[in-house]
C-alpha cells in the first residue's frame, strides 16, 4: 500500500531515519521540522498519515495535533505521535490531543509499518465515503470526525479473565454500555446484534483471539466494527498480525484505565463519523431517486427500472406491464383550492397507490399529476385488476383537506403489456394512447392498449 506520509521532527537525523525506512517500503515522504511547518504542509501537500514527534520547540506535538484536527482542511489525517516519553501521562494526553496512534522511540519497524497500514486502511475506506458522499446529489453533511456523542454506544468485551473484563469495562466512558463475555462465539452473537465497539483479549490461551478478530472481519453484519485488542507488550508478532487482520488498535498489557479510556473515545468518535458519513450518503442516494413531494420513486429511478424488466422480458423471462394514471381535472383542483390542496391530494393519491398495488409494483411520479407503475410478472388481466382497484379506491373515498373540505377526484388509467422485442418508447406509447383514450370516452375508467402491429 503506496501513500505520501509526512515526517514531523526538529532533529534532522531523526527524519532521515524514518524517511529512509519508510522510504524503503516505497511510501512516498515530505517533511517538517517544526509544528508550523507541519501544519502548512499538511494543508498543501494534504498526507495520508503524519508522523509527529513530541518534543518539539516553539509548539510541541500535542498543539500541533490539536490545530491539525481542530482545521476543517487536516482533521481526517491520521497523526501518529512518535516520542521518547513513555509515561501513561504522555500517552493518554496524546491520544486526547486527537492523536490516532502514540508510539514510543526506539521504534520497532515492524509494528510501525503495520500501524502504519492499519491506519491508511481506515483512511482510504473514510476518504471514499467522503467523496461518495460530496459527490451524491442534494448531499448535505453535518458530520464531524471529532463530534462525539453524549450517551448510547454500546461495546462487547471477550476476555478469558472475568476479572480482566470487568476492569475494561469499569475503564470505558461513561457513554457506553459494556456486555462481557467469556466465550467467543457468543461476544461473536452479540456483536451481529449491534454493537459500537469490540475489545478482544488476546493474550488469552483457552481461545484464539486472532480467529476471533478475522471471523468479525469477514462477516458482512460486523466488517465496519472497531476492535481494540489486549496484547502483551513483548509479543509484537501477534499485535502485528492483528493489526493486519483488520484490528483498529492495539493497548498493551497491564491496561492502563485512563488509556484504554482515550483509546475507547477515539474509535467510538471514528466509528460515529463512518456511520454518519455512510447515513449521508445513503439519504443522497435515495434523494437522488424519490420524488421529494409524493415519496414514490422518480422519473429517472422508473425508467431505469422498466428497461431492466423489459430486457428481462425479451430474453424469456416473466412478463411486464406498465400503468400510466392521470388524475382527472387536476388544473381545476389548483385553481379552486389552491396548490397546497393540490399537493395534499398528489401525496393523497401516492398513498392510496401504494394501498392498491401489489407489493412487487413499483410506482413513480412520472410528471405533474401522471404516474407510471411498473407491473413486473403481470400480464394483462392481473394489471387490469390492480389498475381497477386503484380506480374504485380514489373515485370512491373523497381526499379531505386539512380544514375538513371534501375533494372528490377520479383518475384514468392507461395499461399495456410488454409484447416480445418491444422497445421502452414503444411500449410507454401504447399505455399513453390507451390514458388518451380513457381521457376521451368520459375520465375515470381504465382502458387497456391493443396490441401494435407486426
Amino acid at each position: 500500500m503506496s501513500a505520501r506520509i509526512l515526517v514531523v521532527d526538529d532533529q534532522a537525523a531523526n527524519v532521515r531515519l524514518l524517511e529512509a525506512r519508510l522510504q524503503a517500503e516505497y511510501f512516498d515522504v515530505c517533511t517538517a521540522s517544526d509544528g508550523f511547518e507541519a501544519i502548512e504542509v499538511a494543508r498543501n501537500q494534504q498526507p495520508d498519515l503524519i508522523l509527529l514527534d513530541v518534543m518539539m520547540p516553539r509548539m510541541d506535538g500535542y498543539e500541533t495535533c490539536a490545530k491539525l484536527k481542530a482545521d476543517p482542511s487536516t482533521r481526517h489525517i491520521p497523526v501518529v505521535m512518535v516520542t521518547a516519553l513513555d509515561q501513561r501521562e504522555d500517552r493518554i494526553r496524546g491520544l486526547e490531543s486527537g492523536a490516532d496512534d502514540f508510539l514510543t522511540k526506539p521504534i520497532d519497524d515492524v509494528a510501525l509499518f503495520a500501524r502504519v497500514r492499519s491506519l491508511l486502511r481506515l483512511k482510504t475506506l473514510l476518504d471514499e465515503l467522503r467523496y461518495r458522499e460530496s459527490n451524491a446529489a442534494f448531499a448535505e453533511l453535518h458530520a464531524d470526525i471529532n463530534e462525539e456523542q453524549a450517551e448510547g454506544y454500546q461495546a462487547v468485551i471477550v476476555s478469558a479473565d472475568p476479572r480482566a473484563a470487568k476492569r475494561y469495562a469499569t475503564a470505558l466512558p461513561n457513554s457506553v454500555t459494556p456486555s462481557c463475555y467469556t466465550d467467543p462465539a457468543k461476544a461473536v452473537a452479540a456483536a451481529r446484534a449491534g454493537t459500537d465497539l469490540l475489545i478482544v483479549d488476546l493474550t488469552a490461551a483457552d481461545y484464539d483471539g486472532l480467529r476471533l478478530c478475522a471471523r468479525v472481519r469477514s462477516d458482512a453484519e460486523t466488517r465496519q466494527l472497531p476492535i481494540l485488542a489486549v496484547v502483551s507488550p513483548d509479543d509484537v508478532a501477534k499485535a502485528v498480525r492483528a493489526l493486519d487482520l483488520g484490528v483498529n488498535d492495539i493497548i498493551h498489557r497491564p491496561v492502563d484505565a485512563g488509556e484504554l479510556n482515550a483509546r475507547a473515545r477515539t474509535q467510538l468518535r471514528r466509528k460515529r463519523y463512518a456511520d454518519r458519513l455512510r447515513a449521508s450518503l445513503d439519504q443522497s442516494l435515495e434523494m437522488a431517486v424519490t420524488d421529494p413531494l409524493t415519496g414514490l420513486h422518480n422519473r429517472r429511478y422508473i425508467s431505469s427500472r422498466l428497461r431492466q424488466a423489459l430486457a428481462g422480458a425479451n430474453n424469456g423471462g416473466a412478463p411486464v406491464s406498465v400503468l400510466i394514471a392521470d388524475i382527472d381535472h387536476f388544473k381545476s383542483i389548483n385553481d379552486l383550492y389552491g396548490h397546497e390542496a393540490g399537493d395534499h391530494v398528489l401525496q393523497g393519491f401516492a398513498k392510496r397507490m401504494h394501498a392498491a398495488l401489489r407489493a412487487l409494483d413499483l410506482a413513480a411520479r412520472y410528471g405533474g399529476e401522471e404516474f407510471l407503475v411498473v407491473m413486473p410478472g403481470a400480464g394483462m388481466a392481473e394489471a387490469q385488476i390492480a389498475a381497477e382497484r386503484l380506480r374504485a379506491e380514489v373515485a370512491d373515498t373523497p381526499f379531505l383537506l386539512e380544514d375538513g373540505t371534501d375533494i372528490a377526484v377520479t383518475v384514468s388509467i392507461g395499461l399495456a403489456q410488454a409484447q416480445v422485442g418491444e422497445t421502452f418508447e414503444s411500449l410507454l406509447r401504447r399505455a399513453d394512447v390507451a390514458l388518451y383514450a380513457a381521457k376521451h370516452d368520459g375520465r375515470n375508467q381504465v382502458q387497456a392498449a391493443e396490441a401494435s402491429a407486426a
